[in-house]
């Protein structure tokens, strides 16, 4: 089975030309007991709001395509469109507008809401990424959510990226707005969000140096190896967390010294070819440095699972499983209401196109009245306000 870049993984499960489909999933074949394996090399792609994740990935894509063919996950739920090709999206299972509906939720809410429920859905995506690395796709390129602490430091951030670790080669790609970073207060949030992510992951990480094109990333380097330099642009600085900020240089010394960065320019694909070196030595790494940690991890994981009692006999005790919802290997639904977690009853009905024509145009009608009458009083306050000084110039 093999799902063609920009299907989504439900068409993908179609049976075609004889070949099993996901039906046919052995979750045996996902025992840990199978150990670590060599590819694909998973690289979850990480960083702030607007420091170019999505266009990054595609830049990755597009020049690790003819080495190392690599198998595209969107892990964000909330944008519109993605400038690549993907073998896995996210928003096929979930939908995001409807789970902040549902459950009345905001953006943020509604992004970790769709991750925990595609987090459900665990085993079958290792195992779409296991048939991947068999049908030699290398690497396997995760786009995560714009908002990044969603992802590091929500409960399904951390069983996605642990359970990648544990059945392959898996790396993290922090991308930086060199742009942003200028400002040394602002660089050092950076540092301190990147130091947090490499302790917490406890994974190979790479810090890709975003946005050379539109500014050099030379001054970044340099306040990473130079403490008096980043002394000095810190003294231009008007702030009063410059104290806080010349205290944590120090702190993270010990970060800078084995810490890899790369300048790329995710627009124009400078620098991705000195990146894709690197990002083989991060793998190196993990091959010699973490891969016997998680070797343990998973040893003590099939420890606890011997342990354990098969829950599968008590299931009539317990009473009757309830579907999850959409699934990885189901076909999209006919309306796009379909999530997670859902009970039938609780669905809402799809209007037709006349009817939500007419529901968006009332919106609108009312969004325009609003802001006519915000103007109107604004102009009407500034009038009285000049009115009243005229008046005031008079009596003088």
């Amino acid at each position: 089975m093999s799902a063609k870049p920009g299907t989504s993984v439900a068409a993908a499960a179609v049976v075609g030309n004889g070949n099993p489909s996901i039906n046919d999933i052995n979750l045996e074949a996902l025992s840990l007991s199978e150990g670590i394996r060599e590819s694909p090399v998973c690289i979850i792609v990480l960083g702030m709001a607007g420091s170019g994740k999505t266009t990054f990935t595609r830049s990755l894509i597009q020049h690790a395509q003819s080495q190392f063919n690599p198998y595209v996950v969107n892990l964000d739920p909330a944008c519109r469109e993605v400038p690549y090709a993907a073998h896995i999206d996210i928003r096929d299972t979930v939908n995001y507008k409807e789970v902040m509906k549902q459950y009345q939720l905001g953006p943020n809410g509604g992004i970790v809401t769709a991750l925990n429920m595609f987090t459900t859905k665990m085993p079958k995506f290792a195992e779409l990424v296991r048939r991947a690395g068999e049908r030699g796709h290398k690497w396997c390129i995760i786009d995560t959510p714009g908002q990044i602490e969603v992802f590091t430091w929500s409960a399904s951030g951390n069983i996605i990226t642990e359970g990648l670790a544990t059945m392959f080669p898996t790396i993290v790609v922090y991308v930086m707005d060199v742009v942003r970073s200028a400002c040394p207060t602002t660089f050092m949030s950076n540092m301190l969000y990147a130091c947090s992510i490499l302790y917490k992951t406890r994974l190979p990480f790479l810090v890709a140096l975003n946005k050379i094109d539109l500014k050099e990333c030379s001054f970044v380097q340099e306040w990473m190896t130079d403490f008096e330099a980043f002394q000095d642009a810190l003294e231009k600085e008007q702030s009063y967390v410059n104290n806080l900020t010349r205290t944590m240089s120090l702190t993270l010394d010990t970060f800078y010294e084995n810490l890899i960065t790369c300048g790329v320019s995710a627009k124009s694909g400078v620098g991705f070819s000195t990146l894709l070196t690197h990002l083989l030595e991060c793998v190196a790494e993990y091959e010699r440095d973490y891969k016997p940690v998680y070797e343990k991890m998973r040893q003590q994981r099939l420890a606890e699972q011997a342990s354990v009692p098969d829950p599968a006999a008590h299931i009539e005790e317990a009473g009757v499983a309830v579907p999850l919802g959409l699934d990885l290997r189901d076909p999209v639904s006919n309306t796009d209401n379909s999530v997670f977690l859902m009970a039938p009853s609780l669905v809402p009905q799809q209007l037709d196109a006349a009817e939500q024509e007419m529901e968006t145009d009332a919106k609108g009608d009312l969004e325009d009245q609003n802001f006519q009458s915000f103007v109107q009083n604004h102009m009407t306050a500034q009038q009285s306000k000049r009115d009243k000084q005229q008046q005031q110039e008079q009596q003088n």
